[in-house]
């Protein structure tokens, strides 16, 4: 199975309990969705209670920002992680695109999840979604900011312009997971957008 909580993403301070209850919560959207999971699924696939799982989150809803906070922030560092600020920034894109699709393809109804359900959640959820955005604006313009990129006398890319790629790129990851279809066929369209606004300004 795989979770938000993989490659070793649980903090070392992480109460066991906790992680093994977002494990639970991540099981039971990947085999029912959220919409249809419920405490007593989480605990379940947890092996755990209903005490402890009000021990360590408020609601299904805090635990579900939990899991996807932690979901995006192992989405960076994956990306990070793939991109060689060496090389040409055209191959940079395509290595960042295509491990956004890899973290993707692997975490699908988490995914789904993140783009259409946590929004519901109306005014709780909001500081997740700010604070996503905000990291992952960060990491555009820090990835254009390295020597390939400046080797091509690229600035780096403006907050409002990074803000419009993720924008286009959740949305087309909503409507393919949606239909059910090859999360791939991201890959050509969000690297000749990407491309097209960082080396036209």
């Amino acid at each position: 199975m795989s979770t938000a909580l993989d490659n070793g993403a649980r903090p070392a301070a992480d109460d066991p309990f906790r992680g093994r209850l977002l494990d639970g919560l991540a099981s039971s959207i990947n085999e029912r969705g959220y919409r249809d999971t419920t405490v007593a699924d989480i605990v379940r696939d947890a092996r755990t209670s209903k005490r402890t799982f009000y021990e360590q989150f408020a609601s299904k809803e805090d635990c579900l920002i939990e899991l996807l906070r932690r979901n995006n922030d192992i989405l960076i560092a994956n990306i990070v992680a793939a991109v060689d600020p060496e090389a040409d920034w055209r191959a940079q894109v395509r290595q960042a695109v295509t491990a956004y699709v890899d973290h993707i393809s692997a975490r699908q109804a988490i995914t789904l999840a993140w783009i259409r359900e946590a929004p519901a959640l109306g005014v709780v959820a909001h500081p997740l979604h700010r604070t996503a955005m905000e990291h992952l604006t960060d990491m555009l313009v820090d990835l254009s900011d390295n020597p390939g990129f400046r080797r091509a006398d690229l600035a780096p890319i403006s907050r409002p312009l990074a803000l419009i790629i993720l924008g286009g790129l959740r949305e087309l990851t909503a409507l393919l997971l949606e239909d059910g279809r090859d999360l791939r066929e991201i890959i050509e369209p969000a690297v000749t957008a990407s491309q097209a606004i960082l080396g036209g300004r």
